[in-house]
């Protein structure tokens, strides 16, 4: 007999290959940056799939939170090895970025080779107004699931004032809310005692495979040896990687200083893609003149397009770098491009997988501890007013391209609206929205290059 309420039933175990398909589809879906890339695994795996719980998913998304790098990435990472254990982390935080990294070879090719693309151009324009609008969403999304009570929604708000108006770091944001959580955990322990609010999260979508009254599986426990062995393998995969390159071109070799570059990048820069950029662009344009300025910021276009964290744009800024340093000769600059973009790649997420592997059995051990849970707890309410925030970078950013002293962008605004329209109210799913902006940005670009 069918179960009349099948989201109340536990779902099957998943087994390996079938995470990894989901993961390689994953790859080439997430657009939308962090935050729509967090809010499509939300969707997925914890409310249609229920591969893990809401509570048990913002507890591991609030310590990527904390770390350096692509959270969304780190996230994939973490529930992949949460499941599967290490070579399940590493399927999932490698598939999450290996449609991106071809993709934006690919198109840095195209780009180096032919000098423009207009169909990217085109499509971008209306991309761009559908990301505002999925930013905006996810805001939304996680702020109706984590504000349950003034406190988190004051925490909220002063997070957004801190960034907006104070152009406040990150870092320091992050701080200063996992410090209100550890005294407010204190002093009104049942304000931060919900998770963010996730209390009906079992109720609203049922049981999942990893629930949250569920102990770690054995390889999520802490253990020093495991700990040891870990941090071993990276650092033998890091000076493995620098000493081949070094041995090969030298400490100056532009491939050696890519890895190096983009090491410190992977591990000084806090915050997410934005928060790198500034740290990038100094060094890739500036400092060593890898890549021009025009180059950059086409770069960051040319990102925005294609699935997979937005940090992928030094993935564009390695193969540019191999490209015009022509290291393997004049007449090989395309393979020494693809070389490059893969060694920028690979040191720019080692440490991601690192902080995962290593730290995730110490952070499952947290999981259900008042006073490890409340910082936790106000950061994910703190991160709903930065998603706001960013949300309105975006909108002023695309629909004002000149400013608020130059035209608004009509076109671009109903393209976001009706974006914005079918994801809250018709609940249409990411990539079709994706896919349908982009077309209608094409048609718009053709269209006034035809009546021009």
């Amino acid at each position: 007999m069918t179960d009349p309420h099948p989201a109340r039933t536990r779902p099957a175990p998943v087994g390996f290959g079938q995470a990894l398909r989901y993961w390689l589809k994953l790859g080439f879906i997430s657009f939308g940056g962090p935050a729509g890339q967090i809010a499509i695994m939300h969707q997925d795996l914890v409310e249609r799939r229920r591969w893990i719980s809401e509570r048990r998913y913002l507890h591991a998304l609030n310590y990527c939170m904390l770390l350096p790098g692509p959270e969304a990435q780190q996230l994939a990472t973490y529930i992949g090895w949460l499941m599967h254990g290490t070579w399940g982390g590493i399927a999932a935080g490698g598939l999450f970025v290996l449609p991106a990294t071809l993709i934006l070879m690919v198109l840095g090719w195209i780009y180096l080779e032919f000098g423009q693309v207009p169909a990217v151009a085109g499509a971008l324009y209306g991309i761009k107004p559908a990301v505002t609008a999925i930013v905006l969403c996810a805001a939304y999304r996680i702020g109706t699931r984590a504000l349950k009570n003034a406190a988190l929604w004051a925490i909220a708000a002063l997070a957004f004032l801190a960034i907006f108006a104070l152009d406040a770091p990150f870092p320091l944001i992050v701080a200063a809310a996992a410090l209100a959580g550890a005294v407010g955990g204190k002093l009104a322990p049942g304000r931060f005692a919900l998770g963010g609010g996730h209390g009906a999260a079992k109720q609203g979508y049922g049981p999942a495979l990893i629930d949250d009254d569920m102990p770690p599986p054995e390889h999520a426990r802490f253990s020093w040896r495991r700990l040891a062995w870990t941090v071993g393998a990276a650092l033998l995969l890091w000076t493995g990687g620098i000493g081949l390159l070094c041995g090969q071109f030298g400490w100056q070799g532009t491939p050696t200083q890519l890895g190096w570059f983009f090491t410190k990048a992977a591990l000084l820069t806090f915050g997410g893609a934005y928060a790198v950029l500034p740290y990038v662009f100094q060094g890739a344009v500036e400092h060593y003149h890898w890549l021009t300025p025009a180059q950059m910021i086409d770069g960051l276009a040319l990102g925005e397009t294609t699935p997979g964290p937005l940090i992928m744009v030094v993935t564009f800024v390695g193969f540019v770098a191999g490209w015009g340093q022509a290291w393997l000769g004049p007449e090989h600059p395309g393979l020494a491009g693809v070389m490059a973009a893969l060694v920028v790649t690979y040191f720019t997420f080692l440490p991601s997988f690192l902080f995962i592997l290593a730290g995730g059995p110490l952070v499952e051990s947290t999981h259900g501890n008042l006073k490890y849970t409340a910082p936790l707890t106000a950061i994910t309410a703190s991160v709903v007013g930065v998603i706001l925030n960013l949300a309105l970078f975006f909108a002023y950013h695309v629909f004002w391209p000149q400013g608020f002293g130059g035209d608004f962008d009509a076109m671009s605004a109903a393209i976001g609206g009706g974006a914005l329209l079918a994801l809250l109210r018709f609940k249409v799913a990411v990539i079709p929205v994706i896919l349908a902006c982009g077309g209608a940005g094409l048609l718009f670009t053709f269209a006034q290059t035809w009546l021009a």
